[in-house]
């Protein structure tokens, strides 16, 4: 055994969401290998102190943009389409790969400190992203996102398309799929259906799956039914882009019959309540997707829309807006939102075998969070903290198939002093150095 985590309290968020009080897990060769009120009789390598501590998977983040961390800040308190075309857009347009390393890898420091563990990103630069995947250890689906204005669309000539395939062949698997490659059409309203029937061509065809953005604002949503006489949803399963295991993030504007077909084309939404709140781009109907047999997870979206990565802030966020909503106070307890950020998370990502729950022979992917701070005391209900008490400060230690990648400030896979100076020296000036008068 390599680790023992003593005398620690346990959430599993297994089948029966059990909560064990001065337990024992340990860790073998990446895996969860013991799991008792007991202590084993096999002495391990290293034995942690769990006491005064929760255990607890790592969280799962299934949406977000981690390269856009420089425009933290940047523009904030405008609409989302204001937000982009006015602000965004012309900053991303000086970015290189150089720039999306540092930042990438800058992000993914944050969503270690934070407790998370697994990844969904869709960006460009995508080379670079997996590069800084790699060299941190945590887990990632990344996608490169197309986009299309253009008069002529060719696959096989438009760039956007091969960096997407060589992006596939190069990383999809990389290190026993630790990071999975997967499909993108950024949305039904930056591109046509010329895209989404060769985009989704080229995910069936070589198994992957799809991220997409969906109905994340009211305009967008009705801008698709003014064009299309279909929702964004209709749209793009008329052109097959849900005939692969696909991932939608936001679905705000949903309506009843897209969540009936979302639900049937088995696609997960991806609950984005901090940025969807922060944009004013309205509330998902979570419960109701749900009710519709649809799969649930949570996301930030990107540091630059929300402004951080902290998906315990996602956590509360979601359930209060659903009790706020609803103006009900039993909606989206704190069971069924913890659920989201973990294993209905691990079930978007189609990590499900592997992570998202504290049980034997799936992968270590464990934080641990000092509930021995004066706002987490006393605890009358673990699950309650977790939702609506704990801070991603709270969290001291990240693990991902067993190996720290975070504990007490440090980053042992990252050189966060080379990054920060990197952000300051070159990514910064390249991208904010204005130009414009």
């Amino acid at each position: 055994m390599d680790t023992l985590f003593s005398n620690v309290t346990v959430v599993t968020m297994d089948e029966e969401l059990n909560v064990l009080f001065s337990a024992f897990v340990g860790v073998t060769d990446g895996k969860i290998s013991y799991l008792s009120k007991q202590p084993p009789e096999e002495p391990p390598k290293q034995i942690i102190n769990g006491e005064g501590m929760v255990l607890m998977p790592g969280l799962i983040n299934c949406h977000t943009h981690l390269a856009m961390s420089p425009l933290r800040g940047y523009a904030d308190d405008v609409a989302l389409d204001v937000w982009l075309n006015e602000h965004i857009f012309p900053r991303e347009d000086r970015l290189d790969g150089r720039c999306v390393k540092a930042a990438t890898l800058l992000s993914i420091a944050e969503c270690l400190r934070f407790g998370t563990t697994s990844v969904s990103d869709m960006y460009y630069f995508c080379d670079e992203v997996c590069e800084a995947v790699a060299e941190s250890g945590i887990k990632a689906n990344v996608s490169r996102a197309i986009t299309f204005f253009g008069e002529e669309f060719d696959f096989e000539k438009d760039t956007r398309c091969q960096e997407a395939v060589a992006l596939h062949k190069k990383w999809h698997g990389y290190d026993n799929g630790r990071i999975k490659i997967e499909a993108s059409i950024h949305g039904e309203y930056t591109s046509d259906h010329r895209v989404w029937d060769a985009v989704s061509e080229y995910a069936i065809n070589e198994g992957l799956s799809m991220h997409v953005h969906l109905s994340e604002t009211q305009q967008e949503h009705e801008g698709s039914k003014d064009r299309n006489g279909l929702t964004p949803a209709q749209s793009l399963d008329c052109h097959n882009v849900f005939a692969v295991p696909s991932i939608a993030a936001h679905c705000v504007w949903l309506e009843p019959e897209d969540m009936q077909l979302l639900a049937k084309r088995k696609v997960s939404a991806v609950h984005c309540p901090v940025s969807n709140l922060k944009l004013a781009s309205g509330c998902a109907k979570v419960q109701d997707m749900i009710r519709a047999g649809m799969n649930v997870a949570l996301g930030t979206d990107s540091n630059a829309s929300n402004n951080n990565l902290d998906m315990f802030e996602e956590i509360k966020a979601a359930t209060m807006m659903a009790k706020g909503a609803s103006l009900d106070p039993k909606a989206l307890p704190a069971q069924a939102v913890l659920m989201m950020a973990t294993v209905c998370g691990a079930r978007a990502q189609h990590r499900e075998a592997e992570c998202g729950m504290i049980k034997i022979g799936m992968d270590a992917d464990l934080i641990l969070l000092d509930f021995t701070q004066p706002h987490l005391m006393p605890c009358h209900n673990v699950m309650s903290h977790l939702a609506y008490c704990v801070r991603g400060n709270d969290v001291v230690m990240t693990m991902v198939r067993g190996k720290i990648l975070y504990s007490a400030g440090k980053y042992p896979t990252i050189d966060l002093e080379g990054v920060v100076k990197e952000l300051a020296e070159y990514v910064m000036p390249k991208m904010f150095t204005d130009k414009e008068g």
